[in-house]
This record gives C-alpha cells, structure tokens and sequence, in this order.
C-alpha cells in the first residue's frame, strides 16, 4: 500500500513552473497536512519554500531544459536541441533512479508540470502519473523545424503516458494527452500585511504610479533603468539585486518575498509573456503590462488572454527597451470579454490529490 507521498517533477525552465507547482503544494499541505511532498527539480530550494512552508524533501534532477535563454527573452535554439538530445539519450538511466527512488520512499503519485519523462515514470514505477499545465513542450518546439521533430516526436509518447492533465487557463489544445480536465488559474496568495510592507520598504506612492517590474528567474539583461528617472513622481518595484540605486526605485531583498506579495500594492505589473506572473495578477485583478516576444509560440496565446481577461497593455519590446515608456502616460484598455476566469486552480488540483489518496 503506497503511502500518501506525491512527488512533484517540474521543468528546469525559469521559475514559473515552480511557482505554480508550488502553489498547489501548498494547498496540498493547507488542505491535508499528511500527505508528504517531494519536489524533484532543479528549481532553487528558497523558491519552493517562499510557497510551501510546511517540511518537504528536494530532490535536484533533470528532467528536461524548456528552452535554454540568455534571459528572459532570448532564446539558444542550438543549444536546447543539444541538451534536449542527450536527455533523450539518459531517458533509460533517468528513469531508474526515480523509480528507484519513488519505490524507496513511498510515493504513490506524480504531478508533473510539465517534464515529458514524468509519464514514461509514473509508468515504469506502476503509480499513476498525472500533469498540470497551458502548454507541453512539444507545442514550443513543433514550430522550430525539422530539426526538432524528433525530439517532438519523443514528448508526444512520453505526454500520452501520462494518466490524467490539469489543462490550466490561457492554453494551448495540449492534444498529446489523453484525459484532460480543465481547472481555474494557479497561484499564490499574498501573505504580507500591505501598510507593513509600505513602511518597511518606502512605498509611498499611490497604487496607480506604483509599478512592479518582474521577469522571472531569467531576468532581462537590459532593463533600460535610466528611463524611471523620466517618472520621478512614480515608484517602481524590483526584485533584480543587481539594478541601480534610484530614489523610485525600490529594491526587493529577502528570499521569503514572492512577486504576488507586491502586486496589491501596485497598479500595473510589467512583465514578460509568462502564464504564472499573469496569473497570479489575474487572480488579484492586477492590471498587465506586456512584452511582445517573438518565437514562442505560448506567447501568443498568453497575450491573447490578458487582451481577453484583463486590463492591460501590450508594448513592443524594442520600444521598451529603448527607453520608451510612454504606454505609461497612456490608459489601460479593459478586457474584451465580460467573464471572468475561475480562480482556483490550485485548489482543485490539490483537492484532487487529496482525494486520490484518500480512495486507497
């Protein structure tokens, strides 16, 4: 009889996939504190934990790369098909060490978001496994050539081994699985008192010339900083340790701080196309403000869903890079549709895998 332990596989891509995992996570332990978690991710250990509080086991591994950047925006083809490649290529070794694993230390489930190895797993190891995701890699890969096809090939069998998807808002068709089931958005829930935080960090401006900057764990190379000196009356937030000392600039330190603790204060959050950044300012009813990004083909999608969802804007990336900044002078424009999304995904994730458990 397997025990009440879920090991949760997550992409080595940026920190989005962690921070939706995660979310559910927490749920998990909010709704059943018995249930075990095991996290096997080359996601860092901190970021888990600014998310999940309760005790959990970290697991490093490798499962796939996503795409390999310099940053948030620009993307090394060449050097994702070669890593991609020799994961391929351990895909026998991989397996054993977490059925090995899994079988040492009871897990009795896998949620994956969103390595294509998870299924051929969950398989190997007899325990179901099952998927979150808004994309599979192989919809990122497909529109990159012939050089690709088979390593797109390989993740559509690897995607149908898996027993069950949890389709998340702002999706692709995710046609590789076999059993889909659509949830409402991810994410975490602000954990600070707001006037708190104010106080500790300076934030003095109102919320609608407050404005959270956040690109993930990537980051952006080329934040044209210099720009804010243009908005003195505004203040911006940031988590990049390495940007320069601004007086409306305010800093973020600390590792328990988490991007979604900073959106009620603001009233805009600019970002790069990313599904856990808008939807953790979706669920807060935060405005957008998007990057273009060519070449990835999520972020079509993603745009279209805050065009539909939120209020928002839209701004090319050269221009922003630039030194343009004028979207800011400008207002939001409403969302094109009057329904609103369903807001707990991570909660029905989680009461899913509760009642998984539960029927053993």
């Amino acid at each position: 009889m397997p025990k009440s332990v879920v090991y949760i596989a997550i992409t080595s891509h940026g920190f989005g996939h962690a921070v939706r995992a995660a979310s559910v996570a927490a749920a998990i332990k909010h709704l059943n504190s018995e249930i075990e978690l095991v996290f096997a991710t080359t996601a860092p250990e901190w970021l888990l934990q600014s998310y999940v509080e309760d005790q959990f086991t970290y697991r490093p591994q490798i499962f796939d790369v996503g795409v390999i950047q310099q940053d948030s925006l620009t993307m090394d083809r060449v050097a994702t098909l070669d890593k991609m490649q020799q994961i391929q290529k351990q895909e026998v070794e991989i397996i054993k060490q977490e059925v090995d694993f899994i079988h040492n230390h009871g897990v009795g489930l896998i949620l994956a978001d969103i390595p294509p190895l998870a299924g051929k797993i969950a398989e190997a190891a007899g325990i179901p496994g099952w998927a979150m995701g808004n994309f599979g890699w192989d919809f990122i890969y497909r529109p990159w050539g012939e050089a690709f096809t088979e390593i797109v090939t390989w993740i559509e069998d690897c995607y149908s081994k898996c027993d069950r998807l949890f389709r998340l808002p702002l999706a692709e068709s995710m046609s590789s699985f076999t059993s889909i089931t659509n949830v409402g958005l991810t994410g975490g829930t602000p954990k600070y008192n707001l006037e708190e935080l104010r106080d500790r960090f300076g934030i003095t401006a109102p919320p609608e010339r407050t404005v959270l900057l956040t690109f993930g764990g990537l980051g952006l190379q080329a934040i044209p900083y210099k720009t804010l000196q243009q908005f003195p009356d505004w203040q911006f937030i940031t988590f990049d340790r390495n940007c320069p000392d601004f007086s409306n600039l305010v800093k973020i330190s600390g590792l328990d701080y988490r991007p979604v603790d900073f959106m009620p204060l603001c009233g805009r959050v600019i970002s790069k196309p990313g599904y856990s950044t808008f939807a953790e300012a979706l669920r807060l009813n935060i405005p957008i403000v998007s990057l273009t990004r060519e070449g990835f083909a999520e972020s079509e999608i993603l745009l279209q869903g805050i065009r539909d969802y939120a209020q928002h804007q839209i701004v090319n990336a050269e221009d922003f890079f630039a030194g343009n900044w004028s979207f800011l002078h400008q207002n939001l424009i409403s969302p094109q549709k009057n329904t609103k999304l369903a807001k707990d995904g991570s909660e029905n994730i989680a009461q899913e895998v509760i009642n998984y458990f539960g029927r053993l």
